[in-house]
This record gives C-alpha cells, structure tokens and sequence, in this order.
C-alpha cells in the first residue's frame, strides 16, 4: 500500500501553535504564534500557510503561494530521480564448446556493461555428460570469458552451483590500481 503524505495548509493544519516562516520576508526569523493568527497572517498577504515540517515541535510553516510550493517540490523529486543510478545484473550465458569468436563479443558486452555500473552473471550452461565432468575443467572453461573482459572487475558472489550449470557474479571494481596509488 503506497500512502502519498498529504501536505497540510490553511485551515487543515492542526496544531495550535506553529513556527512560522515568511518567504516573502527571509531576513526575519521563524517566530512562534497561534496557528488562526498565522492563516490570518497568511490571508492577509495572498498567500497560503503551508505546513512544512509536521513532525516539528512546535511544527514548522511557511507563508509561500501554494502553486509554487508544489512546483519546487516537483522539481527537486525530479533531481532526485536524476540522479539516481540503477544498477541490474546481467546476464552472460556461455557453454563447454562456445568458440573464441562469440566469447569474445559476451566479454565485450559485459565490459560495456560493467563500465555501466552493472553487475554480471557469468554463467556455464551445461548439459548432458558436462554436467559430471570435473570442477577444475568446468572452472577453466568460465575463466576464458573472464580473461577476456577488458573492464577492471571483482567477484561479487564466488563460483556456485546454478540450475542451468555453474555461474559467477562479477561488478566493477571501483578501488585504484595498485599503478595508481601514490606513495606515503
């Protein structure tokens, strides 16, 4: 159940007492006052009382036109969203006989998306008798594709037993280079 907190102005505010801050006057400080004298104070200038931050004590309220304050909040919940980064994992999927060619162009891809900032699933699809064969021998077969991607990486889960076979997780490793670091 998704609640959208509903701003409070005017006659709905409750409190008795509130903060109040004129957007019309910033130099002056928030003064605290009878919250019918603060709507009257707001009415009388063409304004809104809107009340900003509830949970305050006494709670917080801003004498600013209603209209404006909804576009500001929209605004900055747009910049917040803009900023906001998504990272998926992605997924690789390779077998026992994938030849250099097309394992080439998976490490590409994954190192597109790792310089992203997604994470990856290398996965060994095995079928038939290769599901039986050797740890060591299935281990080499996933570390060709890793050798192959050209983006800095880190394993993020270690090598484990997949539905399909057995699979890896790698994200980009985001720590300097030992080439990088300066000397103390």
């Amino acid at each position: 159940m998704n609640k959208k907190i509903q701003t409070r102005i005017n006659n709905q505010i409750r409190a008795r007492e509130v903060r109040v801050i004129d957007s019309t006057d910033p130099d002056k400080s928030p003064e605290v006052m009878d919250s019918r004298d603060a709507v009257a104070l707001a009415e009388s200038k063409g304004l809104d009382l809107i009340e900003i931050s509830p949970n305050a004590n006494p709670p917080v309220v801003k004498i600013m036109d209603y209209g404006k304050f909804k576009y500001d909040e929209k605004k900055k919940a747009k910049e917040v969203k803009k900023k906001a980064h998504l990272t998926e994992t992605k997924s690789i999927q390779v077998k026992i006989g994938t030849g250099d060619d097309m394992l080439a162009l998976k490490a590409r891809k994954a190192s597109e998306w790792l310089k992203e900032g997604h994470r990856i699933k290398v996965e060994l699809y095995l079928v038939g008798r290769s599901k039986y064969s050797e740890k060591d021998f299935k281990q080499e077969r996933l570390d060709r594709v890793l050798k192959l991607i050209t983006e800095r990486y880190k394993i993020a889960e270690p090598l484990k037993k997949s539905p399909k076979g057995i699979m890896i997780v790698i994200e980009k490793d985001r720590s300097k280079p030992k080439d990088e670091e300066t000397p103390e």
